[in-house]
């Protein structure tokens, strides 16, 4: 007697709803999302940004569609932001010659374009399934992580060319102020950024802008050694801007190594392990499952689904079996963070048993 269920939220649409289907039954609660306009998400969005609206784990995005407007506005807020850093900081150097404050300034550029691929990923993820692809368009999003690897790396030897030209080639550097004030902003800017993307993506359980989130954290990092070098350089130390150059490239690898970490482990399908101790205990508390045989947890996108065989009393009719399936069910997606769909496989235990004798 083995009965298989499964539940899917909606994940697309504005006016959307929870569907429980079972039994040839179909029950539904719509509830429509409403904005007070574009200004309002601005609003909100920049309140997040500079820290004006805090959030706990209890506070986490589940609803597909406002994780997907969420995740969409961080980038953009962002993209916005250390685009109009990289702008001024590019008049500086034009200004002053600073190849320490070039290769920051075209690490802040790729930082900004990592945003257009992300945002891709994010507008193809709002697709419905298809018969070929039937999970969905999540998992551009992690492939959209791949892309931020790819900026990382791209940076990285902009920035080392860079700063080997000019130990090859020394230039007199102008305006130290300017060029230290410009590091400075580039740091406050990309230390804004990096906390509103890193706050998002955890709350929506995106790796990919969490990765972003890294990258611009140490963008702002290479922003200080900026004015170390200015500072080197106003003491007579020539050497200091190409070599404050050598040490953003060594920064950058040290971030890319960093992000390839987080992006990998979600192309290879890792999860908290508390996720996974805390899925099997939710479906030992529903009542009439003896044991969980097999539990597997994996990242669509920033969407979990998981899938459990759990073992009844062997004396439960087809129709109590499937009862059971559902209850776990409703309850993994009422206690796991993020999940939005679960196949529940329940077997008689006395299978179990005999799979197990000696």
């Amino acid at each position: 007697m083995d009965t298989g269920h499964e539940h899917e939220l909606p994940t697309h649409g504005h006016g959307h709803g929870h569907s429980h289907a079972h039994g040839g039954h179909t029950h539904e609660d719509g509830h429509d999302h409403h904005t007070s306009g574009r200004w309002a998400r601005l609003r909100h969005g920049l309140s997040e940004l500079f820290g004006g609206h805090g959030h706990d784990s209890a506070d986490q995005i589940d609803d597909a569609l406002e994780a997907d407007t969420a995740g969409r506005r961080a980038l953009l807020i962002s993209l916005a932001g250390l685009g109009l850093t990289a702008t001024l900081q590019a008049i500086v150097v034009v200004l002053s010659g600073s190849v320490a404050l070039l290769g920051d300034t075209l690490h802040n550029v790729a930082d900004a374009l990592t945003a257009v691929p992300l945002l891709i990923a994010f507008a193809l993820a709002r697709r419905p399934a298809t018969t070929r692809f039937t999970y969905g368009y999540g998992r551009a999003e992690d492939l959209a992580g791949l892309a931020v690897l790819a900026m990382i790396s791209l940076s990285s030897v902009l920035a080392a060319w860079a700063a080997i030209d000019r130990l090859l080639h020394p230039q007199r550097i102008d305006h130290l102020a300017v060029v230290a004030a410009a590091g400075l902003a580039g740091f406050v800017g990309n230390e804004i950024v990096a906390r509103y993307r890193i706050r998002v993506g955890h709350q929506i359980g995106s790796a990919a802008l969490v990765a972003d989130g890294l990258h611009a954290r140490t963008d702002g990092f290479t922003s200080l050694a900026v004015v170390l070098g200015a500072a080197g350089v106003a003491l007579g130390w020539r050497w200091a801007d190409p070599v404050v150059g050598l040490a953003i490239t060594m920064a950058i690898l040290g971030v890319l190594r960093s992000a390839a970490r987080v992006v990998g482990a979600r192309l290879m399908d890792a999860v908290d392990p508390e996720t996974v101790a805390e899925a099997t205990r939710t479906l030992l508390h529903t009542d009439g499952i003896e044991t969980v045989r097999e539990l597997r947890l994996r990242w669509i996108g920033h969407i979990l689904r998981a899938e459990a065989d759990v073992t009844v009393d062997a004396n439960l009719t087809l129709t109590a079996a499937h009862d059971v399936a559902h209850a776990a069910e409703a309850h993994l997606l009422r206690h796991i963070r993020r999940l939005s769909a679960a196949t529940i496989h329940t077997s008689p235990a006395h299978h179990h048993a005999a799979a197990t004798a000696p």
